[in-house]
């Protein structure tokens, strides 16, 4: 096992070296960015230098004028030393800024994993012990549902009902108008008041596609041959169920679980934005839509991360959880 991981861990430098390579590219190609921008309202002011002279001094100040490779190279040496910039639109290192809306994102998605799973397992389960029966089919119908509706267009629901009609939530934001005139649990109270929608919404769009995974595998597990040879030695239909089938249906989900846990860090781009919650995600895309390329190279480089990271995680999660597994 401690050989197989040095060389995944070598394999994913590699593979995370080529990655922020292709992402730097991308970033260096994009039609419009920060420097375009600001080099176009300083040459707006008056008896202030042409367009195209604020652009060679804004791309020789942001190292830009060099060619991509050598940029990248320069941009590496400078991150391994923990050195990603300042960041374009946010006028602050981005290290620095990332530390600051990174743990917003890290409860929201905390929560809303751990009642996706509270939710989704239990109801995956019943749905495949009870096979066809109306509890399957309200269970199957609702799982359809929350993989089919879009998060935009769920997120504008709850808004609608909960917030213009009802006025129980606030529409955007994460305090409200009194924020500062509350005591210290006040504040505390108005942050999760706000992030009660955003945390509906994650849950309700992601939690289908796990309940249907638990399903479909509970059901191939149930219909092996040790099952019927359990039930043959007459043992209780809860042990049969929650001892034998409930512990082979970890092993797939166990890598399911085991990929998801680095969404706990990367943020929920579509709902913070649309709830303007100042998370990483949201944080990113208004970065992104600036032209800031060192935030968002940043950003890019930190979900491939995250992904390598939950990859290994499930491979090495596969072999706690299930001992027939050896990998040489």
């Amino acid at each position: 096992m401690r050989k197989y991981i040095v060389k995944r861990l070598l394999l994913s430098v590699m593979i995370l070296f080529c990655v922020s390579f292709i992402i730097y590219t991308l970033m260096r190609c994009l039609p419009g960015s920060f420097v375009e921008t600001r080099a176009m309202q300083l040459s707006q002011g008056a008896g202030a230098k042409s367009y195209d002279e604020w652009m060679e001094q804004l791309n020789a100040s942001y190292g830009l004028d060099k060619p991509i490779v050598l940029g990248f190279v320069t941009w590496v040496g400078d991150a391994l030393k923990g050195n990603f910039g300042d960041s374009w639109k946010y006028t602050v290192p981005v290290l620095d800024k990332f530390k600051e809306v990174i743990w917003l994102s890290f409860v929201m998605g905390a929560i809303s994993f751990v009642l996706e799973l509270i939710i989704a397992i239990p109801l995956g389960v019943i749905a495949a012990t009870k096979q066809y029966s109306k509890a399957d089919y309200l269970i199957t119908a609702g799982a359809l549902m929350g993989i089919s509706l879009p998060t935009f267009f769920f997120a504008t629901l709850l808004k609608l009902l909960f917030s213009v009609k009802l006025g129980w939530f606030d529409l955007y934001g994460l305090v409200g108008r009194n924020y500062a005139q509350l005591d210290s649990w006040g504040q505390l109270m108005d942050k999760a008041n706000h992030l009660v929608l955003p945390i509906i919404t994650l849950v309700i769009v992601s939690v289908g596609s796990l309940m249907r995974y638990t399903r479909t595998n509970m059901l191939e597990v149930l219909n092996a041959d040790y099952i019927r040879t359990a039930r043959a030695k007459g043992l209780s239909e809860k042990k049969v169920i929650y001892h034998h089938a409930f512990r082979n249906t970890l092993i797939p989900l166990v890598t399911v679980v085991g990929g998801s846990l680095p969404g706990l860090f990367s943020g929920a781009l579509i709902t913070e934005t649309l709830f303007a919650i100042p998370g990483i995600g949201y944080t990113s895309y208004q970065a992104m839509v600036s032209g800031d390329i060192p935030f968002s190279m940043f950003y890019m480089t930190f979900l491939a991360i995250l992904t390598l990271a939950g990859n290994l995680i499930s491979d090495i999660l596969y072999a706690v959880v299930d001992p027939r597994v050896r990998i040489a």
